[in-house]
């Protein structure tokens, strides 16, 4: 499995993917911050702000992450080492049909591989500090709990891999 960065003709099949994961999450934990619908619109718009990649099985779609060098909102530099490029990991996301099959651990794999080439010296991201989070998912994948804080309401874990 390879990531391929997404393509405008990628859209339609990014927010299914996208929606099928909020779906599936709020069925299992409830409704939270991972409930809210995905529009081609946004998907568009974050195709702008971020390098947006997508795994395929076949010609099928099942998983999405993005990387940018831009910091997200809900992100607090204070609690990460000291980097001079660290990259952003956002919006991941693995069809729920092809969760627990190693799908999400190879493109963590794949996006330290591009990281590495960008070139970056880490990867930063934040994860849902609940149940429905992938905050375990993260440590198993070799990503280092850096801190906890809360944006607006909802309470996330900050994770980092130096690369």
């Amino acid at each position: 499995m390879k990531l391929q960065v997404a393509t405008a003709d990628d859209v339609s099949e990014l927010v299914s993917l996208r929606n099928a994961v909020s779906q599936h999450l709020t069925a299992r934990y409830g409704i939270g911050p991972w409930s809210s619908a995905s529009t081609e619109k946004a998907a568009l718009f974050g195709m702008r702000r971020s390098s947006v990649y997508v795994a395929r099985d076949g010609k099928r779609l099942i998983a999405t992450l993005a990387l940018s060098t831009r910091k997200p909102w809900a992100i607090d530099k204070r609690y990460f080492s000291t980097s001079e490029r660290p990259l952003y990991l956002t919006s991941m996301a693995v069809h729920p049909e092809d969760q627990l099959k190693g799908a999400g651990r190879l493109c963590i794999e794949e996006a330290c591989w591009i990281a590495r080439k960008w070139p970056s010296d880490a990867i930063r991201l934040d994860a849902w500090d609940a149940e429905a989070g992938a905050g375990e998912f993260y440590r198993k994948c070799g990503f280092r709990e850096v801190g906890r804080a809360t944006y607006r309401i909802t309470p996330l874990i900050y994770f980092e891999m130096l690369l």
